[in-house]
Formats: structure tokens, sequence, C-alpha cells
């Protein structure tokens, strides 16, 4: 499904979103900055959008980005080669669920709207925490469901029935839209997902809400 998306996807998650998907991954990015990581895996890259911010942001040696899908990363890779990034940002094909790095390698790590695709969650988590230094952090933005009336059934109504009708026409996936409503509700977002966090291995953490409840950030440290 991804590979099918992938020509159309950094379109339409600046279009459904109105552009405001970019200030999310520079919100969530932000909370790093302090920390100073020079050594980032960005998992579940996809087109390296938090990947490429994160490098804008933090200027670290280097940063890794994982995924899947092999279409959305030869996006990415056209994105970082335009910018002339190739030796701070590289991405691999990987499963994110098994990562194919050392325990301890990485000073901080990353995951925009992927974390709700794997397909065993905390299996994924636990991954992160093996790779991620001793007190290196986390930063996670995730889709959250919107508890607000009426904004939560406004933007139900538009996330259930109008998004997946424009992504239909423009992505040529009829599917690729309804299976994001049906993720996200699925998503075990807030302190529930806190609570998993805290069972996979990390502490220290805070939920921070953006949008009216539309997107979390996480932070955590191992």
């Amino acid at each position: 499904m991804f590979n099918k998306i992938a020509p159309y996807y950094d379109f339409l998650n600046h279009f459904l979103s109105l552009g405001i998907d970019t200030l999310w991954r520079k919100k969530t990015i932000a909370q790093l900055v302090d920390s100073k990581p020079k050594f980032i895996l960005d998992v579940a890259t996809g087109t390296a959008d938090l990947a490429l911010e994160a490098n804008k942001q933090l200027h670290p040696e280097k940063v890794i980005g994982v995924d899947i899908s092999v279409e959305m990363l030869e996006v990415g890779r056209k994105k970082i080669s335009k910018k002339g990034l190739e030796n701070i940002i590289e991405l691999q094909e990987g499963d994110s669920e098994n990562l194919s790095f050392e325990n301890n390698t990485f000073d901080a790590i990353t995951v925009a709207f992927g974390v709700r695709n794997f397909e065993n969650l905390e299996k994924g988590l636990k991954e992160m925490c093996r790779v991620l230094k001793q007190d290196g952090q986390i930063a996670i933005l995730e889709f959250s469901k919107p508890k607000i009336f009426p904004f939560k059934q406004l933007f139900n109504l538009y996330f259930k029935y109008l998004l997946p009708t424009i992504g239909k026409f423009t992505s040529k996936d009829p599917k690729a839209y309804k299976y994001l409503y049906d993720s996200v509700q699925a998503f075990p977002d807030g302190d529930n997902f806190v609570s998993i966090l805290e069972n996979t291995g990390f502490k220290s953490i805070q939920c921070i809400s953006l949008s009216l409840g539309i997107c979390s950030i996480y932070i955590g440290k191992k």
C-alpha cells in the first residue's frame, strides 16, 4: 500500500493537513534540541521529511532513516540528493521491528506517523529501546483522537469520510486513506501509549497534545 501511494504521499500530507504537518514535525524535532544528539535513527522514515527536519534543527553527524517501503525511500533519497545531504542522511530498507543495529547505538530516535503501523507495537518499541543509548531520547509524533466537543465530531466526519474520498482520487489507492482512519482509531493514544512506552523500557515520558488533540508528541528517555 505504501509503495503505491509513495508518489503522492508528500503532496497529500501537506494538502490534507493544510500544511500543519510541517509544523508538527518541527515541534517534534525541537524537543531534542537541548540534548544535541549526534547520531540519530529515524524509524519508519517514509520520504524522510522528519530526517530532513532533524538535520536542519539538530545539525547531527549522521541520520539513518529506516523504512520497509522501497518506493517511499526512493522519494526520500531524491529529496536528500537535491539538498546535497547524502553524506549526512542515509536511508536503508529495513523492518522497524527487527532493526539491524547493535545495542546502545543511537543518541536519539525519532518517528513520525509510523508506530501505529507496527504489526507488533511492543516489539517495535522494544527494538527502538534496544538500539538507543542509555539516557538517549525518543521523540514520537503520532495521530491521536480529539476529545473536545464539537471539534471531535467535526474532525471525525472529515477524517472518516472526506479525507478518504480525496485520497482515493489523488493517490489511486482507495484503501490507503480508509486505512489511515482505521489505524488511528485502533491506536492506543494518550495515557495508554505512555503506559506502553513505560512497559517497553522508556522513562520520563511526556505527552504533548497538538492542534486540539489531532496529534501528540511523546518524549522519553531510555
